[in-house]
């Protein structure tokens, strides 16, 4: 699909959620996470419908990717984090659970279309507690729109190539990690973890 969408198109919104659908599942198949691993998603609402990041949210496309994506992280038994746009800082939102298990500090911001994005804004109204916190080490990702969530991944990221390259007409960029190399030559490492 390339172009710009009409977001009263259930065909197109059906369409984004089963793409969605199908990157996550297709991420958690090559990645191999750890039940309450943390899977980061970034996106741009408005780059998914052939728009500037930042400049058309949409509450109806964010409705359909987080219900493409959230069974397949509940399915997995992850926790999914959403990473809010610049103008809250690339804050996260998260289950109030996962905060409390890996310890990161609530602060106090609701994410709304305009500040925080569409994506956020639904993940914060659908979660069964949801939480604000600053930063994340997150396991694995998937940035829809580029939206730059590498900031939210542990050392050391590795990018993961998907046969599916777009969401709607937002490029897609995938990411698992993997422990850090140390030891130098004479080190041996597990080749379970590379």
């Amino acid at each position: 699909m390339t172009g710009v969408y009409n977001v009263d198109d259930k065909a197109l919104l059906n369409s984004i959620k089963e793409e969605a659908n199908k990157a996550v599942k297709a991420l958690v198949e090559i990645a191999k996470p750890q039940k309450d691993d943390i899977f980061v998603v970034g996106c741009s609402s408005s780059e998914v419908l052939g728009q500037k990041i930042g400049t058309n949210s949409s509450l109806d496309v964010a409705k359909a990717l987080f219900e493409g994506i959230y069974p397949v992280i509940k399915e997995n038994d992850l926790y999914l984090a959403v990473q809010c746009c610049e103008h809250l800082n690339r804050a996260v939102i998260i289950e109030k659970a996962a905060a409390d298990k890996y310890g990161y500090e609530a602060v106090n911001v609701i994410p709304q279309p305009k500040a925080g994005g569409s994506f956020a804004t639904t993940a914060y109204e659908n979660f069964d507690c949801a939480v604000a916190v600053e930063k994340i080490s997150a396991t694995l990702g998937i940035d829809i729109g580029l939206t730059m969530i590498g900031m939210h991944l542990k050392s050391v990221a590795v990018p993961v190539r998907l046969e599916i390259k777009k969401i709607g007409n937002a490029p897609i960029v995938c990411a698992r990690t993997r422990p850090k190399f140390i030891g130098g030559s004479r080190a041996a490492y597990d080749s379970e973890k590379l």
